[in-house]
């Protein structure tokens, strides 16, 4: 399949769904509500949302029904950013090739605009306008999941992890935990929760989780692996931030070479979880193998 004409057609769905369902920049408080916008419309791959459509589409389900799922998915992932950003945590000052929100609107509006994205995640994910049309009982199960993908049994556990193991030597059963928590935690929801509201069955279910959990893990290793080898131009932020910062990642603990081993083996892991799928999960195969081979 053309993956580079289907990931451009979710992204392009995907945005027109945020415009729509997001608060304009003029809204009230304007400030705040421009900040939102500057973060949430700074460009990026939107993988996130593309992986819920994906899965949904995996067992049958159209695009459309689960796009408001698919872009709160991006609003959290957006607010995760602009807090990572932040001085108190990684201290960027580039976010895909521009000035992180911090810099241009200050931390304090930062700080307030990320808290925006997430909580607008959630109104979002309860809106009968925009989630009239899914299963109720479907729908209560994926905010639940949602929550806790993105709270500190997921993501924002996973960073904290993240924060008190810089400048430390761990064992690699911590670093899999940090992993699997601050990265994998919500990619596994975001294809879980398009899996469950496309009518998925329960194997299919498994088999998208199987798979959701391999990827996850190995987004994030070929995320360490490209602050090693990555392009700062393609990138759109500073190469070598991990090492500078003391972060724990697999080619700092296993070395080069066996850190580009463990994706590969996770990208097989991932595709064999999907063998009972057919060409309707095609998407799905597809983008793991460039999250595996991905250049930024």
């Amino acid at each position: 399949m053309d993956l580079k004409a289907y990931l451009e057609e979710r992204r392009a769905l995907v945005e027109a769904g945020l415009k729509r369902f997001i608060p304009g920049e003029g809204t009230m408080p304007p400030e705040l509500h421009q900040a939102v916008h500057y973060s949430l419309f700074a460009g990026g791959k939107r993988l996130r949302p593309t992986l819920t459509i994906a899965a949904a589409e995996a067992v049958g389900a159209r695009a459309e029904a689960v796009l408001p799922v698919a872009c709160a998915f991006e609003c959290i992932h957006t607010y995760s950013l602009v807090h990572d950003d932040l001085p108190a945590m990684d201290d960027d000052d580039l976010r895909r090739g521009r000035p992180t929100c911090h810099k241009v609107f200050g931390p304090a509006m930062a700080i307030l605009a990320g808290d925006a994205l997430l909580t607008e995640a959630f109104a979002l994910l309860t809106n009968p306008a925009h989630v009239g049309h899914l299963d109720p009982r479907l729908l209560r199960t994926v905010i639940h999941e949602i929550a806790l993908a993105a709270g500190s049994q997921g993501m924002v556990g996973g960073q904290a992890v993240d924060i008190l193991s810089e400048g430390k030597a761990i064992e690699l059963s911590l670093l899999q935990y940090i992993h699997t928590h601050k990265t994998g935690a919500l990619i596994l929801c975001a294809l879980r929760a398009g899996a469950h509201l496309g009518g998925a069955t329960a194997a299919q279910l498994d088999a998208i989780t199987r798979y959701g959990k391999a990827v996850g893990l190995a987004f994030q290793i070929a995320d360490d692996i490209l602050d090693i080898e990555g392009e700062e131009a393609m990138r759109g932020k500073k190469i070598g931030g991990d090492a500078s910062r003391g972060k724990a990642t697999y080619p700092a603990l296993v070395g080069l070479d066996a850190a580009k081993r463990e994706a590969q083996r996770l990208l097989a892991e991932a595709l064999d979880a999907l063998t009972s799928l057919d060409h309707q999960a095609d998407p799905l195969r597809t983008i793991a193998r460039f999250i595996v081979s991905r250049k930024a």
